[in-house]
């Protein structure tokens, strides 16, 4: 039996790898597994404790968090997808997409919230959407008020 106690002991020999591989191949998900476990209960003990020392808008935090995900996502990629024995340009065309998302993401998460930071009473509202709103409750919807409710009246009892 080998030293991982597996049910497969034959497992590679049936993929056409001998028995050195196999256990090359466990100790390296392994590897990944105490790597993704370590870094996911550091990032669920800082965030436990963000709202205790007043951590939650932090840039710092947002950054840290949005690191440790990049890492634990190219080491699933990597190892468990195997994309690491994939050629260069290969990865490149897999990443870049991924990539070009993380990049809109550090955008959204660097400016959210910034659109509310005008005071109240000082926001930019364009004067024609304004006007808009003022006509439709003056004259209460399209039409031209007491006229054309008398007309959607006339209308219904038409049908």
């Amino acid at each position: 039996m080998s030293e991982f106690h597996d049910d497969y002991p034959q497992y590679e020999k049936m993929a056409g790898h001998d028995e050195d591989y196999g256990k090359k191949a466990r100790r390296t998900l392994w590897n990944v597994f105490w790597i993704m476990l370590v870094i996911t209960i550091f990032e669920l003990a800082i965030g436990s404790m963000a709202p205790g020392h007043g951590w939650t808008g932090a840039l710092w935090l947002k950054v840290l968090f949005i690191t440790l995900t990049i890492v634990k996502a190219a080491a699933i990629v990597m190892w468990f997808m195997h994309l690491g024995h994939e050629v260069t340009f290969f990865k490149y065309i897999i990443l870049l997409p991924y990539l070009t998302f993380i990049c809109y993401c550090i955008f959204i998460c660097l400016n959210e919230g910034t659109y509310s930071s005008l005071p109240r009473n000082k926001t930019t509202v364009d004067k024609l959407l304004v006007q808009q709103q003022v006509d439709l409750r003056a004259h209460r919807g399209h039409g031209g008020g007491e006229e054309h409710a008398a007309g959607a009246e006339q209308g219904a009892e038409h049908h």
